[in-house]
This record gives C-alpha cells, structure tokens and sequence, in this order.
C-alpha cells in the first residue's frame, strides 16, 4: 500500500525528472567540435586577413598535424580542431551522466532501510 510520505514509491515530478535526465554524449561531443573547429577556420581566416605570414597562428602545427596558416590550413584546422572538441565534448556529457548516477545511488541508498532490517 502506497502511503502519501514513502518517497520510494512516488514518481518524481516532470521537471525534476528533466533536470536530472543524461545529457546526450553524441550531440554534445558534434556541438562541441563544430564550435572549436569553426572557431579555429575563422581565427586562420581572419589572421590570415591580418598577417599573411601568420607567425602566431603557425604553432597550432604543433597541435594540428598539417596544418598550416592557409585557406587549406583553415580546413585541416577545422577536422582536428572538431576531432579535439567531439572527444572533449563526449567524455564531460560522459562524466556529468557518470557523477550523477552515482550521486543518486548514493541517495537511494542513503534512503532505502538497511539490509534486511524489514524481515
């Protein structure tokens, strides 16, 4: 018989269902990389505006295996930069779903009586 003050039994309202609902790790992760990677095309895009030479912009070769301070450079910029922010993107929507199951069992089982207390 359900009792109105057993929470174990009642469902939880919609908004706090919402509220701690998993984030999706795949359109985080392709959010992720279209931001760094339009970010890293348009900042070689505009420093190429700028500096043709682009010193300052050439030691994301060192990051970026192939790029360059180019409109072709731009591109190659762009996949490794999107590659970086997908992954990055995945393993935090990853961590933020990995904590919060933890944390509620850690609730649950904070709220459940002990083991065999009921027999």
């Amino acid at each position: 018989m359900k009792t109105r003050g057993d929470s174990r039994t009642s469902q939880p309202s919609p908004v706090l269902a919402y509220a701690f609902s998993p984030v999706h790790k795949f359109a985080l992760g392709v959010a992720s990389g279209l931001t760094s990677g339009g970010l890293v095309a348009i900042v070689t895009v505009v420093g190429l505006a700028i500096s043709p030479r682009g010193e300052w912009l050439g030691l994301l070769s060192q990051f970026f295996y192939g790029y360059e301070v180019s409109l072709r450079g731009a591109a190659v910029g762009f996949f490794w930069a999107f590659v970086a922010g997908f992954v990055t993107g995945w393993f935090a929507a990853f961590l933020k779903n990995l904590f919060t199951a933890l944390w509620m069992l850690r609730v649950r089982m904070k709220a459940a009586p002990p083991f065999l207390d009921h027999i």
